[in-house]
C-alpha cells in the first residue's frame, strides 16, 4: 500500500521539449527502419552464397576425394591441397580445426564449399572480410577471387566448445 494516493489524473500533456525529442526520436527510428531496407538492396553487402543440404557423411567423402586427388603436402598432420583455377575447393570445420589447407593462386576464382562435421562454427577469413555461419547438414558454396598473395588465417568466431580459441587453419595465396 503506497503512503500516498496517486494523483486521480497522472497523464500530463507533454511540454514542448518533451514533445520534440518523442518527434525527433520517432523520425530516426523510422529513417534507420528504411535505411536498413534500403541498403539491403543498394549496399552490395550481402555475400552470394548458395546452400544445399548434404549429409556430414556425403560431405566428408566429397572432401577425401578432393585430398586425395590435389594432396601436395602436409603440414603438422593437415593436408595441404593444391586447387585448380577455376576448380571447386572443400573445406570442412570440426572439432577444432579447419582441414585442409588450401593452396589458391592469386586472381584465380574458386568455388569454396564449406560445411559443419558436428556443431555449429563461424567462417572468417582474415585480413579480408568474409564471414559465415556454418552448420552440419549444410553445403555453404561461395566464390572467391584472392587479390594478393600470403597466407590468410582462417578463425572460427563461433563459440564451439571448449577447444574454440585453438580453431584455425590457413589460406596460401600463391
Amino acid at each position: 500500500m503506497a503512503i500516498f494516493s496517486p494523483e486521480r489524473v497522472w497523464w500530463k500533456p507533454l511540454g514542448r521539449e518533451e514533445r520534440l525529442w518523442v518527434t525527433v526520436s520517432a523520425v530516426w527510428c523510422f529513417f534507420m527502419f528504411f535505411m536498413l531496407i534500403g541498403w539491403y538492396f543498394l549496399g552490395a553487402q550481402n555475400l552470394p552464397t548458395k546452400t544445399m543440404r548434404i549429409t556430414p557423411a556425403q560431405f566428408q567423402t566429397l572432401t577425401d576425394a578432393f585430398v586425395q586427388a590435389n594432396k601436395v603436402g602436409e603440414e603438422a598432420g593437415i593436408p595441404i591441397v593444391h586447387v585448380p583455377a577455376g576448380g571447386d575447393a572443400y573445406l570442412i570445420a570440426k572439432q577444432w580445426q579447419w582441414t585442409p589447407i588450401l593452396e589458391l593462386e592469386v586472381g584465380k576464382t574458386y568455388t569454396l564449399h564449406l560445411s559443419s562435421l558436428d556443431v555449429q562454427h563461424g567462417f572468417s577469413v582474415q585480413p579480408i572480410n568474409l564471414n559465415l555461419q556454418i552448420f552440419p547438414g549444410y553445403d555453404f558454396i561461395v566464390t572467391v577471387t584472392p587479390n594478393r598473395t600470403g597466407e590468410y588465417g582462417l578463425i572460427c568466431n563461433e563459440f564451439c566448445s571448449i577447444g574454440h580459441h585453438l580453431m584455425t587453419g590457413k589460406i596460401i595465396v600463391k
